[in-house]
């Protein structure tokens, strides 16, 4: 029976993420308290790991229901606390700091800040994948590959790639249920798995890009004649939630069950 073997949320954006028992679902699909803060510059952009390689080395800790995060440089020893809420320039002062440049610490915890705005709802990826992927770099661990690929919601007792089946044609949705939340699969995410930076040991892997696009060929041919895959880094499975599901709850240990490929009922729910 395949069913939720983890959840993570990442309260902030681009930062380490945090187990949890179980998620409530948002009006807005995505599960409450991940992405909900950001690091911003003075443009507004955010601080991410695609244009600043300091996220990389940036730990976080977070505690949820206190709202306090902690902060520390990998490979030292000292954390930093903050209250999210109290100590808001505080935190802002040390991250710029880090950085070296001026950074804000924004907030929203309606929606929170996703990747993609037409896929709001939690990303799924199955335990099995991760461990795969893994596999194919001697010096990448499975917590490492977790961190790379981010997603929210883990599959367990399904094989690697299980979750391929999660996404349709382009004109089409998959409904599935977990527990007694229904989503849709829109469409594979794209995570930052490419970069080439081993972010435990701080190595780069010359021949990352490589093999990925070799383990592509080799494993997934179908589903890259299906158009979904303009290169290997589309490994998660994006979603959207309908708005009836607000405050639903996901658990660690519910089954999850494909309901059929159809054509959208999102807006009719």
């Amino acid at each position: 029976m395949s069913y939720v073997a983890s959840i993570h949320i990442y309260p902030v954006k681009s930062l380490d993420g945090i187990a949890v028992s179980q998620a409530t679902i948002l009006a807005s699909g995505a599960l409450e308290g991940d992405r909900s803060l950001a690091i911003c510059d003075e443009a507004g952009e955010f601080v991410n790991t695609k244009g600043n390689n300091g996220v990389h080395f940036l730990r976080l800790s977070f505690d949820i229901k206190k709202r306090i995060a902690g902060l520390k440089i990998q490979d030292t020893e000292q954390e930093f606390f903050f209250h999210v809420d109290k100590e808001r320039p505080r935190i802002e002062s040390w991250l710029s700091n880090y950085f070296g440049f001026p950074v804000k610490l924004i907030e929203n915890l309606l929606t929170g800040f996703p990747q993609d705005t037409a896929a709001p709802g939690p990303s799924i990826i199955s335990t099995e994948t991760i461990g795969e992927v893994a596999s194919w770099f001697p010096r990448v661990c499975v917590n490492e590959m977790r961190h790379r690929l981010r997603a929210n919601i883990e599959i367990g007792d399904v094989p690697a790639f299980w979750e391929d089946q999660l996404f349709p044609q382009a004109d089409e949705i998959v409904r599935f249920k977990i527990g007694t939340v229904i989503f849709e699969g829109i469409n594979p995410g794209q995570p930052c798995l490419l970069s080439t930076r081993n972010y435990a040991a701080k190595e780069t892997y010359s021949n990352f890009k490589n093999i990925l696009r070799s383990k592509q060929k080799q494993i997934m041919p179908d589903l890259v004649k299906r158009g979904h895959f303009n290169h290997f880094s589309r490994l998660i499975v994006k979603t959207r939630v309908p708005p009836q599901a607000a405050e639903k709850i996901v658990h660690i240990g519910d089954e999850v069950q494909i309901l059929g490929v159809s054509k959208s009922l999102f807006n009719s729910w």
